[in-house]
Protein backbone atom coordinates (compact mmCIF):
# COMPACT_ATOMS: atom_id res chain seq x y z
CA UNK A 1 0.00 0.00 0.00
CA UNK A 2 3.29 2.35 0.54
CA UNK A 3 3.96 2.07 -2.62
CA UNK A 4 0.96 2.45 -4.16
CA UNK A 5 0.44 5.82 -2.40
CA UNK A 6 4.34 6.94 -2.84
CA UNK A 7 3.88 6.03 -6.46
CA UNK A 8 0.22 8.46 -6.81
CA UNK A 9 1.51 10.98 -5.23
CA UNK A 10 5.14 10.97 -7.26
CA UNK A 11 3.31 10.72 -10.03
CA UNK A 12 0.63 14.27 -8.57
CA UNK A 13 3.74 15.71 -8.09
CA UNK A 14 5.71 15.55 -11.63
CA UNK A 15 2.34 16.63 -13.28
CA UNK A 16 1.67 19.56 -11.06
CA UNK A 17 5.52 20.60 -11.78
CA UNK A 18 4.86 19.93 -15.61
CA UNK A 19 1.89 21.60 -15.52
CA UNK A 20 3.22 24.86 -13.56
CA UNK A 21 6.48 25.25 -15.88
CA UNK A 22 4.25 24.72 -19.04
CA UNK A 23 1.86 27.67 -17.40
CA UNK A 24 5.36 29.53 -16.95
CA UNK A 25 7.50 28.93 -20.22
CA UNK A 26 3.99 28.91 -22.98
CA UNK A 27 0.86 30.15 -23.06
CA UNK A 28 -2.18 29.77 -25.64
CA UNK A 29 -3.81 33.28 -26.60
CA UNK A 30 -6.79 33.80 -28.50
CA UNK A 31 -6.69 36.66 -31.20
CA UNK A 32 -9.73 38.94 -30.49
CA UNK A 33 -9.06 41.53 -33.38
CA UNK A 34 -8.38 41.94 -36.83
CA UNK A 35 -5.33 43.88 -36.30
CA UNK A 36 -3.23 41.32 -37.80
CA UNK A 37 -4.66 40.27 -40.79
CA UNK A 38 -3.99 38.63 -42.95
CA UNK A 39 -1.77 36.57 -40.99
CA UNK A 40 -4.17 36.54 -38.20
CA UNK A 41 -7.62 36.07 -37.89
CA UNK A 42 -10.42 36.87 -34.96
CA UNK A 43 -10.85 33.63 -33.25
CA UNK A 44 -7.25 31.94 -33.99
CA UNK A 45 -5.11 30.65 -31.40
CA UNK A 46 -1.36 31.11 -31.05
CA UNK A 47 0.92 29.33 -28.26
CA UNK A 48 3.20 32.05 -26.84
CA UNK A 49 6.51 31.74 -25.30
CA UNK A 50 6.92 33.72 -21.93
CA UNK A 51 10.47 33.30 -21.55
CA UNK A 52 12.21 33.90 -25.20
CA UNK A 53 13.02 37.51 -23.78
CA UNK A 54 14.43 36.49 -20.40
CA UNK A 55 17.35 35.26 -22.62
CA UNK A 56 17.64 38.36 -25.62
CA UNK A 57 15.89 41.39 -26.05
CA UNK A 58 12.74 42.00 -28.41
CA UNK A 59 13.55 42.23 -31.90
CA UNK A 60 12.41 44.33 -35.16
CA UNK A 61 9.84 41.87 -36.87
CA UNK A 62 9.00 39.67 -33.86
CA UNK A 63 5.33 39.29 -33.40
CA UNK A 64 4.28 39.78 -29.64
CA UNK A 65 1.57 39.90 -27.27
CA UNK A 66 1.27 42.90 -25.23
CA UNK A 67 -0.33 44.33 -22.37
CA UNK A 68 -1.74 47.63 -23.95
CA UNK A 69 0.05 50.77 -22.38
CA UNK A 70 -2.69 52.74 -22.09
CA UNK A 71 -5.09 50.71 -20.69
CA UNK A 72 -7.33 51.54 -17.35
CA UNK A 73 -8.84 48.26 -16.65
CA UNK A 74 -5.75 45.44 -15.81
CA UNK A 75 -8.30 43.17 -17.54
CA UNK A 76 -7.77 44.41 -20.60
CA UNK A 77 -7.59 41.98 -23.81
CA UNK A 78 -4.10 41.75 -24.81
CA UNK A 79 -3.23 42.45 -28.42
CA UNK A 80 -1.18 41.00 -31.17
CA UNK A 81 1.35 43.28 -33.16
CA UNK A 82 4.49 43.40 -34.75
CA UNK A 83 7.70 44.69 -33.45
CA UNK A 84 8.97 47.35 -35.84
CA UNK A 85 10.89 49.99 -34.30
CA UNK A 86 13.98 48.83 -31.47
CA UNK A 87 14.62 51.73 -28.41
CA UNK A 88 16.90 54.22 -29.76
CA UNK A 89 15.39 54.30 -33.83
CA UNK A 90 13.53 56.61 -35.52
CA UNK A 91 10.43 55.91 -36.93
CA UNK A 92 9.04 57.88 -40.40
CA UNK A 93 5.91 56.45 -42.23
CA UNK A 94 4.57 58.18 -45.40
CA UNK A 95 3.50 57.66 -48.89
CA UNK A 96 2.81 53.77 -47.88
CA UNK A 97 6.65 53.52 -46.64
CA UNK A 98 8.25 52.74 -43.41
CA UNK A 99 11.52 53.70 -42.78
CA UNK A 100 13.33 53.00 -39.26
CA UNK A 101 16.44 55.43 -39.08
CA UNK A 102 15.94 56.68 -43.08
CA UNK A 103 16.10 52.89 -44.20
CA UNK A 104 12.94 51.78 -45.90
CA UNK A 105 11.34 48.23 -44.55
CA UNK A 106 10.42 45.39 -47.02
CA UNK A 107 7.27 44.44 -45.40
CA UNK A 108 6.02 42.10 -47.80
CA UNK A 109 3.49 40.74 -44.85
CA UNK A 110 0.93 43.16 -45.79
CA UNK A 111 -1.74 43.24 -48.02
CA UNK A 112 -1.88 47.23 -48.26
CA UNK A 113 0.69 49.90 -47.23
CA UNK A 114 -0.12 52.40 -44.59
CA UNK A 115 -2.32 55.13 -45.22
CA UNK A 116 -1.11 57.67 -42.89
CA UNK A 117 1.62 59.94 -42.04
CA UNK A 118 3.46 59.49 -38.91
CA UNK A 119 6.66 60.86 -37.55
CA UNK A 120 8.52 59.63 -34.06
CA UNK A 121 12.08 60.97 -33.41
CA UNK A 122 12.95 58.15 -30.94
CA UNK A 123 11.73 55.72 -29.43
CA UNK A 124 11.89 55.58 -25.64
CA UNK A 125 14.33 53.51 -23.97
CA UNK A 126 12.98 50.04 -22.87
CA UNK A 127 10.33 50.38 -24.91
CA UNK A 128 9.29 49.30 -28.49
CA UNK A 129 7.10 50.62 -31.90
CA UNK A 130 4.47 47.92 -32.97
CA UNK A 131 2.32 47.91 -35.40
CA UNK A 132 -0.35 45.54 -36.55
CA UNK A 133 -0.10 44.19 -40.18
CA UNK A 134 -3.95 45.61 -41.23
CA UNK A 135 -2.20 48.76 -41.26
CA UNK A 136 -5.12 50.56 -41.93
CA UNK A 137 -7.28 48.82 -39.09
CA UNK A 138 -5.01 49.27 -36.07
CA UNK A 139 -4.68 50.22 -32.52
CA UNK A 140 -1.17 51.06 -32.52
CA UNK A 141 2.17 52.76 -31.97
CA UNK A 142 1.28 55.03 -34.88
CA UNK A 143 -1.59 56.44 -32.55
CA UNK A 144 1.21 57.94 -30.34
CA UNK A 145 2.00 55.08 -27.85
CA UNK A 146 4.72 53.38 -27.31
CA UNK A 147 5.48 49.52 -25.63
CA UNK A 148 7.80 49.38 -22.43
CA UNK A 149 9.24 46.33 -22.08
CA UNK A 150 7.14 44.95 -18.93
CA UNK A 151 3.50 45.25 -21.16
CA UNK A 152 5.18 42.22 -23.20
CA UNK A 153 3.66 38.89 -22.56
CA UNK A 154 5.57 37.09 -24.97
CA UNK A 155 6.53 36.15 -28.63
CA UNK A 156 4.21 34.42 -30.49
CA UNK A 157 5.39 30.83 -31.64
CA UNK A 158 3.14 28.54 -32.85
CA UNK A 159 -0.44 28.86 -34.39
CA UNK A 160 -2.75 25.76 -33.14
CA UNK A 161 -6.40 27.10 -33.92
CA UNK A 162 -8.06 26.46 -36.43
CA UNK A 163 -5.99 23.56 -38.14
CA UNK A 164 -5.69 24.26 -41.75
CA UNK A 165 -3.71 27.48 -39.94
CA UNK A 166 -1.38 25.34 -38.01
CA UNK A 167 2.12 26.03 -37.66
CA UNK A 168 4.99 28.44 -36.89
CA UNK A 169 4.70 31.96 -36.88
CA UNK A 170 6.78 34.11 -39.62
CA UNK A 171 8.70 36.43 -37.73
CA UNK A 172 10.59 38.70 -40.12
CA UNK A 173 14.13 39.81 -38.33
CA UNK A 174 15.85 42.29 -40.04
CA UNK A 175 17.55 41.08 -42.85
CA UNK A 176 14.13 39.77 -44.55
CA UNK A 177 12.62 43.96 -43.97
CA UNK A 178 15.75 45.99 -45.40
CA UNK A 179 14.76 46.64 -48.86
CA UNK A 180 17.31 47.48 -52.18
CA UNK A 181 16.41 50.69 -51.73
CA UNK A 182 18.27 51.43 -48.17
CA UNK A 183 18.91 54.92 -48.30
CA UNK A 184 17.22 57.65 -46.72
CA UNK A 185 17.38 59.45 -49.77
CA UNK A 186 15.57 56.84 -52.06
Amino acid sequence: MKAFLRDVLTTFLLAALVYFGLRFTVQDFVVRQSSMEPNFHEGQRVLVVKVVYRFHAPERGDVIILHPPLATNPDAIPFIKRIIGLPGESVDIRNGEVRINGIKLKETYLNEPPNYTYHLDKVPDNQYFVLGDNRANSDDSHRGWTVPRENVVGKAWLTIWPLDRWGLVSNFGLSAQVSNATSPSQ
